[in-house]
């Protein structure tokens, strides 16, 4: 286990500030994707390193101390969904939409197609299709995150990407140079 760790385990506030500094950008930039919301991103960040505090103790060291971070901000995020459990208004959301690309581009970061199309989906499906695509997990990775089977991960990714095929529209363009640039981020699925 990383002596930082270790160190803010044992109280160290000094270790844990630097634990804080170098991973809360990446846990925000995370967030932002799951949730499509700048302020909600934020708010779960902070939440999360909040809990990160009162369970580190918890910590085993056997996955990587961000793989650990982003279980817990994912069942932070669906905690909070399930106490919400708001019905999304399509005109809120597509504001919404738009306030993440200004978000994504004013910090040149990468906003594309496919970013928007996953935005339309549930969390359930959304969550697993970003933990496999942009981060890399593994369906038992992302079972074990989100207290799902592997196979029922699989199944999500799989069918999410059937659908943002089919809302990139994907399968019915030409082959070439106007199928790629529409994937923006979806190369080779």
């Amino acid at each position: 286990m990383d002596e930082t760790i270790k160190s803010a385990k044992e109280g160290d506030h000094l270790a844990f500030a630097i634990l804080f500094k170098e991973n809360y950008p990446f846990l925000v930039k995370y967030l932002m994707k799951i949730t499509m919301n700048p302020d909600m991103a934020e708010e779960l960040a902070q939440e999360t390193m909040a809990k990160c505090v009162q369970k580190l103790h918890l910590y085993n060291g056997q996955s990587k101390f961000s793989t650990w971070l982003i279980s817990i901000a994912t069942n932070t995020y669906i905690d909070q969904c399930r106490k919400k459990k708001r019905e999304k208004n399509w005109l809120g959301q597509e504001e919404t939409f738009r306030k993440m690309k200004w978000h994504f581009e004013s910090r040149n970061e990468e906003w594309n197609d496919a970013m928007e199309a996953l935005g339309k989906m549930p969390e359930e499906i959304r969550v697993p299709i970003i933990l496999k695509h942009y981060y890399g997990y593994s369906y038992e990775e992302i079972g074990e995150m989100l207290k799902i089977s592997p196979g029922t991960v699989k199944s999500r990714v799989h069918n999410g990407i059937i659908s943002v095929r089919k809302e990139l529209k994907i399968d019915e363009e030409m082959e070439g140079y106007t199928s790629r640039k529409r994937t923006n981020g979806f190369e080779g699925l």
